[in-house]
């Protein structure tokens, strides 16, 4: 975006039609103890071929050369070709999102495709078009439970995703709902405890599928008991892990969210990322962001308008379900192509090449002195397991064999010092794996 200066005599014409006379009397309301008095601590400006230097220079400090046998939530997926080609045509190329109902049909239909996959993939009734991330919609999930049941508490399987729980706390900050962690047995959320902690001031229990460690969790025993004290059940799943498991709408949950990077979107350095959110039809009301609905016009043509928008901008504030703005409109395109590319089966050929693959790889390593599982449940492409030197050294001797993996699970759980999380996707070659397990076998 070009930088527009403006004049001394533009700023005068702007703060006299707002009333005041000088631009701190903007922001009076903002306590003088948290104002910044002094400069940002920044280094002094760059030319610009000596700033495209230095951030050519920082770039390269990225090893983008390793085989990555990581997860833990962002996934190495094929992208076939054609994603990228019709994700960059120039009429869908925009991260803005639209807001008025007359924009573009295009894009106004690929939405509505998005949503449709999402809910095909969920066995749910209704979607929107898209969160942040797979962390905002959990969070976003929790409020539309604590909304529909009128209740102020959360339970979360200790199994959600570390990042998850963080998001989840910052969002339910300040709005007096209490968040309460079911503990795990053997690395998968304990029913007994789950049975003991729910009551009737629980409005949603969070279960992720498959949980951070990698293991499947018992997703419609726990759906039951948080129905039995009408509380709403709410899925974080694996979208790829859904060609092959059963989707969300069949062991009955109310709301379906999850991180849609594995789905057409490559790694990068941390995102952009898509989070999606489906439900019961009984909640689309309460759905945050947008949902674009499916028409005709005044001439019996198939139409496209943005039909929900729960949000404060365009409802009364205290009806708002949330003030989320922007969906991640080109992500989910990119989504809405690779499951369109992929179809059903495509998709349950990359789950099975995902399941196939990562049991081989954690049985051959099994196969190695030392190297022992953490958990003894099933798992989909990942899986846990402890070595006898410490996460960090595999970590560094796997990096010098151009490898990336052993996820120290440590800095997320105490209790599991000690453990790595590997991943194996559909993108992994047999011999990838048996340099993996090479590695592995020389510590």
């Amino acid at each position: 975006m070009g930088y527009i200066p403006t004049t001394p005599a533009e700023r005068e014409e702007m703060l006299k039609a707002c009333g005041v006379t000088r631009v701190e009397e903007l922001f009076e309301d903002i306590p003088e103890e948290v104002k910044l008095k002094g400069d940002l601590d920044l280094p002094a400006p760059l030319a610009e071929p000596d700033l495209l230097r230095h951030l050519k220079e920082l770039a390269g400090k990225n090893r983008t050369d390793l085989i990555s046998f990581l997860g833990a939530g962002a996934y190495e997926h094929y992208i076939p070709s054609v994603v990228s080609h019709l994700l960059s045509r120039s009429e869908f190329y925009t991260a803005y999102t639209p807001y008025q109902p007359e924009v573009s049909q295009g894009t106004l239909q690929a939405i509505f495709e998005f949503q449709s996959l999402v809910c095909a993939l969920t066995g749910l009734d209704v979607a929107n078009a898209s969160h942040y991330d797979g962390a905002t919609a959990t969070a976003e999930a929790a409020l539309v439970a604590c909304g529909a049941t009128r209740r102020q508490k959360i339970l979360f399987s200790r199994g959600l995703n570390p990042q998850y729980r963080a998001v989840l706390r910052t969002y339910t900050r300040g709005q007096g709902i209490d968040l309460v962690e079911i503990p795990w047995e053997d690395g998968r959320t304990s029913l007994e405890e789950l049975a003991k902690m729910a009551d009737r001031d629980v409005a949603g229990v969070i279960l992720q599928q498959p949980n951070f460690v990698g293991q499947l969790e018992p997703m419609a025993e726990a759906a039951e008991l948080a129905h039995k004290v009408g509380a709403l059940f709410i899925a974080v799943v694996n979208p790829i892990s859904l060609g092959l498991l059963a989707p969300p709408g069949e062991y009955d949950a109310d709301l379906a969210v999850g991180e849609g990077q594995s789905l057409g979107n490559p790694l990068n350095f941390g995102g952009p990322y898509l989070g999606f959110m489906a439900a019961k039809e009984k909640l689309v009301r309460r759905l945050p962001g947008r949902i674009v609905g499916q028409t005709v016009d005044v001439d019996g043509r198939r139409a496209f308008v943005l039909t929900l928008q729960a949000r404060e901008q365009h409802i009364r504030r205290e009806k708002a379900t949330s003030n989320i703005c922007s969906n991640e409109a080109l992500c989910a395109l990119a989504a809405t192509i690779y499951l369109s590319c992929l179809g059903k089966e495509g998709l349950k050929e990359v789950a099975r090449q995902c399941l196939l693959k990562a049991h081989y790889t954690y049985n051959e390593l099994l196969k190695i002195e030392g190297l022992k599982p953490v958990f003894s449940g099933p798992f989909f492409h990942e899986f846990a397991l402890r070595a006898r030197k410490a996460p960090s050294e595999v970590a560094a001797r796997l990096r010098e064999a151009g490898i990336a993996g052993g996820l120290d699970l440590a800095p997320f759980y105490p209790e599991l010092e000690g453990a790595m999380l590997f991943c194996v996707t559909e993108v992994r070659t047999q011999s990838e794996i048996e340099r993996l397990i090479d590695a592995m076998r020389g510590l």
